[in-house]
């Protein structure tokens, strides 16, 4: 699932992507290439994030050019599933549950990237196509400017004083939107309160938002108080943006909560250039790159024996101080995603 300002998917690139506008010869006549689809946020608007440090650190070592394609978590999911018969893509990286739901599609093959025995079992599947490359925990952004403290529960966020001054991105599209459902449901016992809190919260939200990197941006500037977001996303993008607030909504009476919400890759079935793939989701994996995850990435390393002993992952360590983790039944929710999100659409009029 930073997010960073998503684009329309056939529309960024980093070099010349096939079957967009962006032009350039296709990627399938080049051995020298490899093709990722990816949900946004680990790569920088400045060209200062964890994608841009290690595809240019991958290009330099192997000659290999890396061609990316950004878009919202479900969105990069759905165009692999669609060209299935003409894979484009060598390699898909994308949050939860959409990883489950590509890999149910088939979108993925059987790939062990070098060191994915160091990546803790609930962050990599247990048939072997995917693996979780950075580490991430789903949370809320505030205005500290306008809010110097953040809201605690989700019952605050009914306050008439978050009117137009709330937005969450869209469920079903969104890697971070879908997990605020996840989270409600978690969080306030079951589907049925979740939908009844969020029709409520309908009264106080902007609207729907198919990326949740727009969102940051908004709240820094105080259009809005309150948004999603994720660690990873936020924490990046609060370098450049100094009113931006972390924090994690807590039912009525509890301790805050969150869970892990990592970036998972796995290798595209069928891809026009598999050896290159395996060898980018190898280096991804590696210690290098691991290690590089927190002081540039802003999120954790997946890789379990990688320590991070830079300011920002101590940083990032602190934030996580008193939040309870919660695991979700992927499976349930990859199996009953449908469900849920039309349930949401009833109860919000979206």
């Amino acid at each position: 699932m930073p997010r960073n300002t998503a684009k329309p998917l056939a529309a960024l690139c980093v070099l010349a992507l096939p079957l967009t506008a962006c032009g350039g010869n296709s990627a399938a006549s080049d051995e020298n290439v490899v093709t990722v689809y990816s949900a946004d946020g680990l790569k920088g608007e400045n060209g200062d994030g964890w994608y841009d440090r290690v595809f240019k650190d991958f290009e330099t070592e192997t000659g290999i050019k890396v061609e990316y394609v950004e878009g919202g978590s479900g969105e990069v999911v759905q165009r692999a599933v669609r060209e299935k018969r003409n894979p484009q893509a060598d390699v898909l990286v994308t949050l939860p549950p959409f990883v489950q739901q590509a890999d149910t599609k088939g979108v993925l093959q059987k790939y062990s990237p070098a060191g994915v025995d160091h990546v803790n079992g609930a962050d990599k599947a247990a048939g072997g196509t995917w693996t979780a490359v950075v580490n991430n925990y789903f949370g809320f952004v505030h205005n500290t400017e306008e809010l110097k403290q953040a809201p605690t529960t989700w019952e605050d966020l009914l306050d008439g004083k978050y009117e137009n001054k709330l937005q969450y991105s869209t469920p079903g599209v969104a890697g971070d939107g879908t997990a605020v459902l996840i989270k409600a449901m978690h969080d306030l016992g079951g589907q049925k309160q979740a939908m009844e809190y969020l029709k409520k919260l309908q009264a106080n939200n902007v609207g729907p938002s198919a990326s949740t990197g727009k969102l940051a941006p908004k709240v820094d500037k105080g259009e809005l108080l309150v948004a999603n977001g994720d660690v990873q996303m936020n924490y990046a993008q609060s370098k450049t943006m100094p009113n931006l607030g972390i924090w994690f909504p807590a039912p009525e009476g509890g301790r805050p909560t969150t869970f892990a919400l990592p970036y998972a890759a796995g290798l595209v079935t069928g891809a026009p250039h598999t050896g290159n793939g395996r060898k980018l989701l190898d280096f991804m994996l590696g210690q290098e790159a691991q290690r590089q995850v927190s002081e540039v990435g802003g999120g954790f390393a997946a890789r379990q024996d990688v320590k991070a002993t830079d300011a920002d992952a101590f940083a990032l360590t602190r934030l996580m101080d008193g939040v309870e983790v919660f695991e979700p039944d992927w499976d349930d929710i990859e199996e009953n995603l449908t469900s849920y999100v039309d349930a949401w659409k009833e109860a919000t009029g979206s």
